[in-house]
């Protein structure tokens, strides 16, 4: 078996994720950089100093999932962090050339596209709770797993529900309720969980520059990684089933 903690994180070869990855690696973790791409999953682990692993992983194909799973097992033999990071925020406004804005206006629920909301949901959603089916047995074997979900402030419905919350518009059925269904997933994972020494939190990262929102945001990947690192680091009387942010702190469900 592999002597170092190993870390697997989802949609690592670009943003928060491969900020996620650099900090692992920093920490002496052998890091496996989960890309759709493996050509750009070794391009981004070349990047990294440490031990980071290009990693090919498409959530939303279950012989990927499998693959990476045996490899994982076969290779290293273990698993202690999974950061459950790939996500998509659409699948047409890039090539739209809108604004956030802009999708938003369309993306209501009178107006969204079912097929988008379906592709949205298939890699926000049931691509973490099938990542998470394939590598929970590596992580039963670990001393203490520790599995992030990275979720999204706009996925909140308490926030949501407050006519004051400035991101209320952008609460369509796409995104930003896929990351409500996420939140409703990590729970799940943690009550299932409850009583081991497997621990699963998610995390917003805030309003993050990155190309899930055309680079719109107001915060650095730096910033948008804390909370996660944070949390795939965290001891044994760290939390289960919480929703954090480096500066919002407890987020309501």
């Amino acid at each position: 078996m592999h002597s170092k903690l190993v870390a697997l994180v989802t949609g690592a070869n670009q943003g928060i994720g491969l900020q996620v990855a650099k900090e692992l690696a920093a920490k002496g973790i052998t890091v496996l950089v989960g890309s759709r791409n493996l050509a750009r999953g070794v391009e981004a682990a070349s990047s990294i100093a440490g031990d980071a692993r290009a990693i090919q992983l498409d959530v939303t194909d279950r012989g990927s999932i499998a693959d990476a799973a045996a490899r994982i097992r076969g290779e290293l033999g273990r698993l202690d962090i999974l950061v459950q990071n790939a996500a998509i925020s659409n699948v047409r406004k890039t090539q739209l050339g809108m604004s956030l804005q802009e999708y938003g206006a369309m993306s209501v629920a009178s107006k969204v596209s079912l097929d988008e909301v379906r592709a949205i949901w298939e890699t926000n959603v049931f691509g973490v709770l099938a990542v998470y089916q394939a590598m929970l047995p590596l992580l039963r074997d670990a001393p203490a797993g520790r599995i992030v979900n990275v979720s999204s402030g706009v996925g909140s419905l308490t926030r949501n529900a407050d006519p004051a919350f400035g991101y209320r518009r952008m609460f369509t059925p796409g995104y930003a309720a896929s990351k409500t269904a996420l939140n409703a997933m990590t729970l799940a994972m943690a009550i299932e969980l409850e009583g081991t020494s497997i621990k699963v939190n998610a995390v917003t990262p805030g309003f993050t520059k990155t190309n899930l929102n055309g680079y719109e945001g107001t915060e650095t990947v730096e910033e948008g990684a804390v909370e996660a690192v944070k949390m795939a680091l965290i001891g044994p009387d760290g939390p289960n089933g919480g929703f954090t942010g480096a500066t919002l702190g407890t987020v309501p469900w």
